[in-house]
């Protein structure tokens, strides 16, 4: 490995990239001949694959590994998959319990004096109280610290933990430890992170991992975390941004119905599927109705939904620094260090409404999944977006055809799946849902379509205006089926080409986001990126409405972009790409730059 890097590695990041400048070709001794007789191995990609391999025997504990051509020159989008599905999912599974608890309620983002693993366990699962109450008095020395969440949990208490962040719990089985004596244990339900850095278990990501879990036969995984989905809206009242105690407050795009109807199509068969489903829907359901129907998210008004988190104070998982620009003039103002300010500020003891509106928003960035753009930044709270509505018509229709084709059109709904105000063990039929639907695609005509520009437009409720930033968001309508055939037309005629670039889609367009400058930087939901999400969306809606062409040619351009890079970087997989370039549309500038370009050798999850 010495020789193939110091000959081939020329920039010393432990890959092989088309940036390298070595010879590209390293001569090894066949295993038939005992190394007598020689191979060479040429270009960037057997190259960066011979690099993967070697990275891979070293990290097993081998000395030496013999290695078939066909390895090397796998076809790769055979290689690319073969990795998914055998390597990938394996290295992004995370499950909560004794077995990784010291990893994983310990915060990386935990900035307070004394960081240390903290688990919170909602009232409603004594059994996993004392089950980490165990873990913590016989492993001391991880100083687990196990705190109960109130009954009723608020805003208030939300803020009041910034300074204890933690992890949340996550639905556990029960099973038989040991066989010879019966005795039984809890272990936590696996789910995927969507990267290596992370430990708990995310919302709209999972969705899309999910989709490729399915397509490789994960279907287990897939179920285990809608149980845990489950669980987080019957103890926590949402699907949380993630599960630590910061994100409490918060939600993130919903699309548990449609993976649970996916998730049903594939063990349909199995003895308890139609019971898997069924508290899937019930959940979705107390979901939409406590949620995304109740204020501060639904505007009655408009009589549509936003992304508006009734979190308080400034969001810790940040850190004050990204916020320093916002939080000196203010401190300036009190005559305050910025640490005091900050204090008296999440205390409530210092009084800022603009300050408020800027976090009231800030939250709600967060919450929309679309962190950031210049769509929703400092105003996404007041939306009506494209996005959220979409889903909610989803769930919407999704919710009347299960209790209708399902459930034989009558869903007896229990106490702990109660909107309030509703009655126990009441019975819902697919009729309201229905209308329910219908009313939803009306509003979304009135506030959100916009018929002279063909495209979809969020509505602010504040303002009254339709908003004229153009987003790839306005693709989802299309997912969704709240799109006519005459809209689809339409966001095929007029939309699609003001999005469609060489990688794909692009998130935003360029005039919509503007001029960048020194103040005014380049965020990574706007131009010139492109995500997997909005592709997915568009591609299942395009072919819904019969534009099979279109979308093939859309899915085409993403896949090649991505291929291609995994061919000329080394083997790279990374969650955001530059859809406007063509030879290295991995390179990210934005925020935080790119995941799945930090490794040494190979990558082990993407």
């Amino acid at each position: 490995m010495k020789v193939l890097l110091d000959g081939e590695d020329t920039d010393r990041n432990m890959q092989i990239t088309i940036e390298d400048c070595g010879p590209k070709v390293i001569s090894l001794g066949t295993a038939t001949s005992d190394g007598f007789n020689r191979f060479e191995v040429r270009g960037t990609y057997m190259i960066a694959n011979l690099l993967q391999e070697l990275t891979l025997a070293r990290d097993h504990g081998r000395k030496y590994t013999i290695l078939d051509e066909s390895r090397l020159n796998e076809n790769p989008v055979d290689r690319l998959a073969r990795l998914i599905k055998d390597s990938f999912w394996d290295s992004l599974t995370r499950q909560i319990d004794d077995s990784a608890i010291e990893v994983a309620a310990r915060d990386p983002k935990d900035w307070t004096s004394d960081p240390r693993p903290r688990i919170y366990v909602p009232q409603g699962a004594p059994e996993q109280y004392a089950y980490y109450t165990k873990v913590a008095r016989e492993q001391p020395d991880i100083r687990l610290d196990v705190q109960w969440l109130p009954e009723d949990i608020t805003p208030e208490y939300a803020k009041s933990i910034f300074d204890k962040p933690g992890l949340l719990a996550l639905e556990m089985e029960e099973y038989v430890k040991d066989p010879a004596t019966g005795e039984k244990e809890l272990r936590g339900l696996p789910f995927v992170v969507p990267g290596g850095r992370f430990n708990e278990l995310y919302c709209w990501d999972s969705y899309f991992c999910a989709l490729g879990l399915l397509a490789d036969d994960r279907v287990h995984l897939v179920t285990s975390t809608i149980r845990n989905f489950i669980f987080e809206i019957e103890h926590y009242g949402k699907i949380l941004n993630a599960n630590r105690s910061y994100y409490l407050t918060r939600s993130q795009p919903p699309f548990l119905t449609d993976l649970a109807l996916k998730a049903y199509a594939a063990i349909r068969h199995e003895p308890d599927a139609k019971e898997f489903l069924r508290l899937s829907i019930l959940a979705a359901m107390k979901e939409y109705n406590n949620v995304w129907m109740a204020e501060p998210r639904y505007d009655p008004e408009s009589g549509l939904s936003r992304y508006r988190s009734n979190g308080l104070g400034v969001p810790p998982e940040v850190g004050e620094t990204q916020y320093l620009h916002i939080l000196e003039p203010y401190a300036r103002k009190h005559g305050l260090p910025i640490k005091e300010f900050l204090q008296a500020y999440n205390d409530g003891t210092t009084n800022e409404p603009d300050l408020d509106e800027y976090f009231l928003h800030d939250h709600a960035v967060r919450e929309s999944g679309h962190d950031v753009s210049y769509r929703v930044e400092g105003v996404v709270a007041n939306l009506a977006t494209v996005d959220l509505n979409s889903l909610l018509y989803k769930y919407e229709t999704d919710i009347a055809r299960t209790i209708r084709t399902i459930f034989g059109d009558k869903l007896i709904v229990p106490a702990a799946f109660c909107a309030p105000g509703q009655e126990p063990d009441h019975i819902e039929s697919s009729s309201l849902w229905d209308s329910r639907a219908k009313r939803r695609k009306k509003l979304m005509d009135k506030y959100l379509w916009n018929e002279e520009q063909g495209l979809y437009f969020d509505y602010n409720t504040v303002t009254k205006q339709q908003t004229t930033f153009e987003s790839a968001t306005c693709f989802w309508p299309l997912w969704s089926g709240a799109a006519s055939p005459h809209q689809a037309s339409l966001l095929v005629s007029q939309a699609l080409p003001k999005f469609e670039c060489i990688g794909g889609l692009v998130s935003t367009t360029l005039e919509s986001r503007g001029e960048l400058t020194p103040t005014r930087p380049g965020y990574q939901w706007d131009y010139p990126f492109g995500w997997a999400p909005h592709q997915i969306l568009a591609w299942d809606g395009l072919i819904r409405y019969g534009f099979q062409e279109e979308a093939e040619r859309l899915a085409y351009r993403w896949l090649f972009m991505v291929t291609k890079v995994f061919v000329d970087f080394n083997g790279a997989v990374v969650e955001k790409y530059d859809v406007t370039r063509d030879v290295d549309p991995h390179r990210v500038d934005a925020e935080y730059g790119n995941q799945g370009t930090d490794f040494r050798g190979v990558a082990k999850e993407g």
